[in-house]
């Protein structure tokens, strides 16, 4: 198993980060939030897990190992697979998803882009006693001061300028998509980062 790639960014895309590994480019596939934090030249050190396919390897990459942790937790629900997996975890944290989980959160889970009211439900039956307790500012009785996700613009903007986007550039996309976002938010869900990622590259390839 390849635990961890560390080296130089060499390319950046909506889903993706090639790491230079010993004159070697590896392709990792992360979520936004994850390719947020990283930029073009700069070194760079993700946490990865390795699904083996019949005709594939994919190497998922990770801000750090909880969540690689995590990542391969939820896959051992029925019915999860990396995707859906890697979805849960552009949505929420790790000690987020665990909040939900051991409070029965179904709205939270209903969040993610793939996963209904039933699927939920049964979601949170299987993982109850497989994801253990918030470690983090999630914790139960965590008082003021706890650390805050950044928001969906946050995220966003910073993907964008993370994939070589100007400020003024990204600041347009973000503005373009927020319509979508509301629209999530106004139904009681959560702006869904990745899907918004997708659509905001599509407004700035149209005015190129």
């Amino acid at each position: 198993m390849i635990a961890f790639v560390s080296g130089p960014v060499a390319a950046l895309a909506p889903t993706t980060a090639v790491i230079e590994v010993g004159g070697i480019g590896m392709a990792v596939q992360c979520a936004p939030n994850t390719l947020a934090g990283l930029r073009v030249g700069e070194q760079a050190r993700l946490a990865t897990s390795l699904v083996v396919r019949e005709d594939s390897l994919t190497l998922y990459g990770f801000a750090d190992d909880d969540e690689r942790q995590v990542f391969e937790l939820l896959q051992t629900a029925s019915g999860v697979g990396p995707r859906l997996a890697q979805a849960m975890l552009a949505t929420h944290t790790p000690d987020a998803l665990r909040l939900a989980v051991a409070t029965g959160d179904e709205k939270a889970l209903t969040a993610v882009s793939g996963i209904g009211k039933k699927g939920a439900q049964k979601l949170l039956l299987e993982l109850k006693d497989r994801l253990g307790e918030p470690i983090g500012a999630h914790a139960p009785g965590q008082g003021a001061g706890a650390a805050v996700p950044a928001s969906w613009r946050d995220q966003l903007q910073a993907a964008l300028i993370g994939l070589g986007y100007a400020t003024r550039e990204a600041d347009e996309a973000v503005a373009a998509v927020a319509p979508q976002a509301e629209e999530a938010l106004a139904a009681g869900g959560q702006a869904p980062v990745p899907q918004l990622l997708r659509a905001a590259l599509q407004t700035l390839n149209r005015a190129r």
